[in-house]
Order: structure tokens, then C-alpha cells, then sequence
């Protein structure tokens, strides 16, 4: 049994979406957002830099997006070539791109007071690179994914690596709430058809009306319906 803290449309649903891909039993606990529990003592307990999500694995926390995962379809056997495989390198050279460069830099985009303080001078400038940080990461998975055969990384076979990049592309189509619409899946078209084939997905959409969030889920996405607690 895992334990997966949550609030919607938080990079807690990769995790959600993994879980449910490798057909594992899991309980979930809602980190209310409203009033900040992600920064209460007992959260911290879990995660002291109070972010969304930790896993619960063998009773221990697991919190980073990318640990958590990889440790599920490493632990599983599914979602990840094996250590020994060839493909293997490939792979987590895509999965730590995706977690230590295209997210931190959404994080950038999404809480630009964490980087750059109250100091209002560095808005405007800190949020065009940030943009066009994000703009030429885009581009490069764009241009990887649209060489291959298959929609998805191992071409045919759905990896960590589809599901992670899914968020990182629905994400700046929505947030900020002021409508930058960063990502334009019409100008990607080899990422549109991963998001396609991922967003049909029974185990994505088990897990996106979990929490509440309508179809589509990747192209035009849409908003959580705030049924199932706060995403911000």
C-alpha cells in the first residue's frame, strides 16, 4: 500500500497516474491548500520544503516528483526501461531534463516572488527569460518527439518520461491565472500526438476525474472544478 499527499493538478498527479498505470493500490490524502497546510508542521514533517507531493512508500516519505516515480516503476517493472537495458541512459537523460530543468523553470514562471523577492523591477524581465527559457525546452522535446515512430518516448510503449512531460506542457496553457498560454499545442504537432494518445489514456482519466478536472486534459485543458479541494 502506498499513501499519496495531494491537491489537485499538482505535480502529485503525475504520481497518481503512475500508480494507477501500474495498477498498484494506493489511499490519497488532500494537502488543503486554502489555508496552506502544504506549510503546516505536520506536512513539514513529511516534506520540510513544503511542496506537493510525498509518497508514502513502506511507510517512509518519498517527496521529489521524479524519486517517486522512478522508484514505482523501478519497484514494478513497468514505466521505465530496466537498469541493464540500453535505453536506460536515454531515458533518465529525458526524465532529469523534464525535473531539473523544464519544471524548475515553470516553478519560475508560476511563483516569481520565490526567485526574485518583492522587488518589482525584475518582473518584467525575469518573466521573458523565463519564457523563452521555456519556449526553447519546448522546442526541444518537440524536436526529439518528432522523431520517433510512436507518440510516445519508447515509441509505442508509455514511460515516466510521456506522463511528466504531459504536465509540464498542460500546465503553462493554464497558470498563471492572467492567461500567458505559454505552450500552443497547434505550432508542436509531434507533442500533440503523445498528449492525444496519453489523454485517452483509462488510467488518466480514472485519475484527472479523481480530482475533479474535466476533459480535455492536455489539449485545451481546463481548470480542476474546485470539487475535490484547491489546486493553488
Amino acid at each position: 500500500m502506498y499513501k499519496l499527499y495531494y491537491a489537485p493538478d499538482n505535480a502529485s498527479l503525475i504520481v497518481r497516474i503512475v500508480l494507477e498505470e501500474l495498477g498498484v493500490n494506493y489511499e490519497t490524502c488532500l494537502v488543503d491548500r486554502s489555508i496552506n497546510e502544504q506549510r503546516g508542521a505536520a506536512y513539514r514533517k513529511l516534506n520540510p520544503n513544503s511542496l506537493i507531493p510525498v509518497c508514502l512508500i513502506d511507510g517512509e516519505p518519498v517527496f521529489e516528483t521524479a524519486a517517486i516515480i522512478l522508484a514505482l516503476a523501478d519497484r514494478h517493472g513497468a514505466l521505465a526501461p530496466p537498469v541493464a537495458d540500453a535505453r536506460r541512459p536515454q531515458f533518465l537523460k529525458w526524465l532529469f531534463f523534464l525535473s531539473n530543468t523544464v519544471h524548475p523553470d515553470l516553478r519560475q514562471l508560476f511563483y516569481p516572488e520565490q526567485y526574485i523577492g518583492s522587488e518589482t523591477a525584475f518582473a518584467k524581465p525575469h518573466a521573458c527569460l523565463t519564457r523563452d527559457r521555456l519556449g526553447r525546452h519546448f522546442g526541444v522535446l518537440e524536436s526529439h518527439y518528432g522523431r520517433l515512430t510512436g507518440p510516445y518516448l519508447n515509441n509505442d510503449s508509455l514511460t515516466l518520461v510521456d506522463i511528466y512531460a504531459a504536465f509540464c506542457l498542460r500546465w503553462p496553457q493554464l497558470y498563471p491565472t492572467s492567461g500567458l498560454d505559454l505552450f500552443k499545442p497547434d505550432g508542436h504537432p509531434a507533442l500533440s500526438r503523445m498528449l492525444t494518445a496519453l489523454q485517452e489514456r483509462p488510467a488518466v482519466i480514472r485519475s484527472f476525474d479523481a480530482e475533479g478536472i474535466p476533459a480535455p486534459y492536455f489539449l485545451t485543458p481546463r481548470y480542476p472544478d474546485g470539487t475535490r479541494g484547491a489546486a493553488l
